[in-house]
């Protein structure tokens, strides 16, 4: 299993692996865990990195294999050409992670958070995926009109407030150094009222350490972005997390995929979070992609059996949870409604 943690606490891999992907863009991949357990795959989000992952690693790696990778021009993923940033792109390099690290046939839970949950769309027409997804959570994600339905700029909806969305989506601003007031303004943006001290921080490290013009490039996608279509093929038993109080990727997402996944295993909504799921409530995303290893991926291998419907399956479709055992009071609700292959070379690399 992983090494306890490096200095910085962050879990150590037991190996780590440079996959190629289409355009020949290299993707800085993680492999926690034990050789032969359920393998979960994790995409991040938006100026984030695989350290955004750090708790569901610390947590899974004791019986999973868990693997986590850089989406390009983030973390240890060197940025590339204006050209190589689009949804193709995310879904190019999904699939060389996937080559690189699963065996033919080998079935995985993907989880993506935000961007990383859009690449799971974008890649939902794709063979690897389809050959070695067994079921899929996305994580405060959206589809479609991000600019429009965000409610970071506290406006009227209307064309005033989507254009302002779009610049900040597109700002080539830096960041600059984490203070007292960047803190409070990630907060507002991108998390709970009540997210605690040292989950912001983490955060604020996390973001603040991404790129500028990475984080622009990927702007310019995300304020464009159209994946409706994708959604509607997104074919495998897929599970959906929301904040209530998401401003980046409010809740009407979240209902708009439900309404468009072919397969959904039902919505959980986390009461009083905002967009960063993993950060804010790491215990409820943790438990949903155990559940979704049980039920998908355990049940195919010979182990345990959990009913898929959602009986036997805590927070799956048909039932309802008011948060119990979610430390920190986040309350959860869930609605149980139904409605070119990449060669995956990879390069060993130094453990971090």
């Amino acid at each position: 299993m992983s090494r306890l943690s490096r200095g910085d606490g962050a879990p150590v891999p037991i190996r780590t692996l440079t996959a190629r992907s289409a355009d020949g863009a290299r993707v800085h991949v993680e492999v926690h865990g034990q050789d032969g357990a359920p393998a979960v795959v994790l995409a991040h989000g938006w100026t984030c990195s695989t350290r955004f992952w750090d708790a569901q690693i610390g947590d899974l790696a004791a019986d999973h294999r868990v693997i986590a990778y850089d989406q390009r021009g983030h973390g240890r993923s060197p940025e590339v050409g204006r050209e190589g940033y689009s949804t193709d792109a995310l879904a190019d390099d999904l699939e060389a992670v996937l080559a690189a690290t699963l065996e033919p046939g080998e079935k995985a839970v993907i989880a993506g958070h935000s961007m990383g949950g859009m690449t799971v769309m974008a890649a939902s027409q794709r063979p690897t995926v389809r050959a070695h997804a067994a079921a899929v959570l996305l994580c405060s994600t959206g589809s479609a009109r991000l600019a429009a339905e965000s409610r970071v700029v506290p406006l009227r909806a209307g064309a005033v407030r989507d254009r302002i969305h779009r610049a900040i989506l597109r700002s080539p601003a830096p960041l600059g150094p984490i203070t007292p007031l960047s803190r409070r303004m990630l907060k507002y943006g991108t998390m709970g009222p009540g997210s605690a001290p040292e989950r912001v921080e983490t955060c604020a490290r996390i973001v603040h350490a991404c790129p500028r013009t990475a984080r622009q490039a990927w702007g310019h996608v995300l304020a464009e972005l159209d994946l409706d279509a994708c959604v509607r093929e997104l074919t495998v038993p897929t599970a959906v997390i929301a904040g209530t109080e998401d401003r980046l990727t409010p809740p009407v997402h979240a209902h708009a995929l439900m309404a468009s996944l072919p397969d959904s295993l039902g919505l959980t909504l986390l009461t009083g979070v905002g967009h960063m799921t993993p950060v804010e409530a790491p215990e409820a995303v943790t438990a949903r992609i155990r559940e979704l290893v049980t039920a998908y991926v355990r049940a195919a291998g010979g182990g345990p059996v959990a009913e898929a419907d959602g009986v036997g399956v805590p927070g799956g479709a048909g039932t309802k949870a008011e948060g119990a055992g979610i430390p920190g009071g986040a309350g959860a609700e869930a609605e149980g409604t139904r409605s070119g292959t990449v060669d995956g070379m990879a390069e060993k690399e130094d453990v971090a």
